[in-house]
């Protein structure tokens, strides 16, 4: 019979049970399949021992009464080793559902159940039924639904050990112990009852599946160990690495998934348990750096205890072609109680991510070529007046230059015309060359900065130029354009320094250029005015200030500038001009832009370049002698 102490502890089990389902339904509202399946052996547990606590109370002579309750216990019993098995697979195979095969392992038991509950037909299960053990008499049944309880049970502690030999590291030892033991009790107490002498009392097997669900819930709910970490760590290792491999301390292949068996390991020949090492030796020639780098890697993370990280170019054999890979390989130690047990090498496909970045960088030109090219366009209005002037100067200074000489040559032998004559003749011929010179070099600097700018920009032309020339080229460009708009540029620098960068001068007149465009356009709105052109400098930085009086920079437009192409100009612009100015300051000058707003209205844009490739020389007057010093 059922002992007083068996009662009390069954009872407290099921009270324990009680409010661990309450707590589980409050703090786990998705639970992992793992806690679900724990939770369907608690519950399974709990079936069989309210009939067994109703046993202790009610009148042992009542034998109808007593085979009811036996009946009852029958569910709880014939399940739990089932969900045992199932809860081994799931870990091991890292399930997170059931699977459809795994439900023909519920066969056997709901037999059972059925066997049991019509027993008075076929006394299958039993054929003298008694409260007392020795005079039972088993059905020839007992065999079967013992048998598959045995194969349940064993077959949980087989796969338990299979994933502990294979994963042969301390940590997944832990676990499987934990799982194997919370199996042996119930094992043993099985095979004591089936092969023992000594009769057993009817609450043995009950007491030894307390140690199975106590241990299982412990592991799942207490130490984490048997619940759905490692199906999530597969899945995050999938996450973040297209091909992973784990290898042990020494070097031994422990693991690796599907997508590295298809590109590495069928290449390289490498296979669980064996030395990473030994590969080289079935490897080709071309095929071993891959190895030895990895090697080096391992190596480098062993010495230093660090993640070692590095890029990798591979080539695969794939569909009868050759095809180059780049991967970012990640080598990580994993460290047990400060114990190094093995490695973790993440490799990341950034092959579509270079030619994407590859793709990017050649939009990236196209779009500034076309930048250019429309600052150009703007240009080309006001240049054929730029070269009007200076032309028309030309030809007027050639005709006083011919009328001049036409004089001379026909003063030629005439008394009247004296040699000063002829000298003041000379001196004004030489007026109208100097003349005709200086719109030559005006005409010159005009075709240099527009010859500059319709360069191509994906070169990288590094000259060291001086401030004045990129302002004075930038004015060149922009001096039709404020003539037109009614607008006046100021430029304000130290005229004492000379001040010089190294780069690519037609990058900056384009930026330059972009940022008096904006300021002529918001200036015009208010019927011109005056625009600053600010060049000065700290002990870090060379700023360059374009300042005007116009409507200054709208919040919504402030929120994006910068970051994407916007613009406030309406149909009159394309967003394109900050955009790409901001991107060839920070690429070609490691510097950065920034826009505010004015007090009194207008806005300022600023252009911050580091000093490191900046020179500043201090220009000094010395008994009428300039000399230079630089800063």
């Amino acid at each position: 019979m059922v002992s007083d102490f068996s009662v009390i502890l069954f009872i407290v089990t099921l009270f324990a049970f009680v409010v661990f389902l309450i707590w589980s339904r409050k703090t786990q509202k998705k639970r992992a399949f793992l806690n679900g399946l724990f939770i369907a052996l608690a519950l399974s547990y709990s079936s069989w021992l309210i009939p067994l606590i109703a046993l202790r109370f009610v009148d042992t002579s009542n034998s109808s009464l007593m085979l009811l309750l036996d009946c009852a216990m029958q569910p709880g019993g014939a399940l739990c080793s089932p969900i045992y098995l199932c809860i081994a697979i799931s870990f091991v195979k890292g399930y997170d559902k059931m699977q459809s095969w795994m439900k023909l392992f519920f066969i056997p038991p709901i037999i059972t159940i059925i066997v049991a509950w019509t027993n008075e037909l076929h006394h299958l299960y039993y054929v003298e039924f008694s409260i007392v053990r020795s005079e039972i008499v088993f059905g020839p049944y007992i065999l079967i639904s013992g048998f598959f309880n045995y194969v349940f049970l064993v077959s949980g502690i087989v796969y338990m050990l299979w994933f502990g030999i294979k994963n042969n590291t301390s940590l997944y030892w832990r676990q499987c112990l934990v799982f194997i033991a919370s199996a042996l009790c119930p094992l043993l107490v099985s095979a004591v009852a089936t092969f023992g002498e000594k009769d057993l009392p009817i609450t043995a097997t009950p007491l030894s599946f307390l140690v199975t669900v106590v241990l299982n819930g412990i592991a799942i709910f207490k130490l984490h160990i048997l619940d759905i970490s490692p199906i999530a760590k597969q899945h995050i290792l999938n996450a973040i690495s297209d091909s992973y491999l784990v290898l042990s301390e020494t070097g031994i292949v422990v693991q690796f998934n599907n997508r590295f068996q298809e590109l590495f390991a069928k290449e390289y020949g490498i296979t669980e348990n064996i030395q990473l090492g030994e590969c080289l030796k079935n490897s080709e020639n071309s095929q071993k750096d891959v190895i030895y780098s990895l090697l080096a890697a391992v190596d480098s993370s062993r010495q230093g205890g660090t993640h070692v990280s590095y890029e990798q170019s591979v080539l695969f054999n794939l569909d009868n072609a050759q095809k180059k890979y780049y991967f970012v390989v990640e080598v990580s130690p994993l460290d047990l109680y400060g114990k190094l047990t093995g490695f973790v090498i993440l490799f990341k496909d950034i092959t579509q991510l270079r030619d994407s970045m590859k793709r990017l960088q050649a939009n990236q030109e196209r779009m500034m070529e076309q930048e250019r090219f429309a600052f150009l366009g703007q240009m080309i209005g006001g240049l054929a007046h730029n070269l009007k002037t200076p032309i028309m100067s030309i030809s007027g200074c050639v005709s006083a230059t011919e009328a001049l000489v036409e004089e001379c040559e026909s003063s030629i032998g005439d008394s009247d015309v004296t040699e000063s004559d002829f000298m003041e003749i000379y001196s004004e011929m030489r007026d109208w060359l100097s003349k005709v010179k200086e719109s030559t070099a005006y005409m010159s600097d005009i075709i240099t900065a527009i010859k500059g700018q319709a360069a191509n920009v994906s070169t990288d032309d590094k000259i060291t130029f001086t401030i004045d020339e990129m302002i004075k080229r930038s004015t060149l460009l922009m001096r039709h354009e404020l003539l037109n708009s009614g607008c006046s540029l100021k430029i304000d620098y130290n005229k004492n320094e000379e001040i010089s960068l190294r780069g690519d001068i037609n990058n900056l007149v384009q930026v330059i250029g972009n940022l008096l465009n904006n300021s002529i356009f918001a200036q015009k709105q208010k019927g011109g005015g005056e625009i600053e052109l600010k060049v000065c400098h700290d002990d870090e930085y060379l700023s360059i200030l374009v300042s005007d009086r116009g409507v200054g920079i709208p919040e919504n437009v402030r929120e994006k500038l910068f970051k994407s192409m916007i613009t406030s100009k309406g149909a009159h612009g394309t967003g394109l001009g900050l955009y790409i100015s901001n991107a060839v300051i920070k690429g070609k000058f490691n510097g950065e832009i920034w826009g505010e707003n004015r007090e009194g209205g207008g806005c300022t844009f600023g252009i911050k370049i580091p000093l490191d490739i900046v020179s500043i020389r201090t220009l000094a007057t010395v008994n009428g002698v300039l000399s230079h010093e630089e800063k």
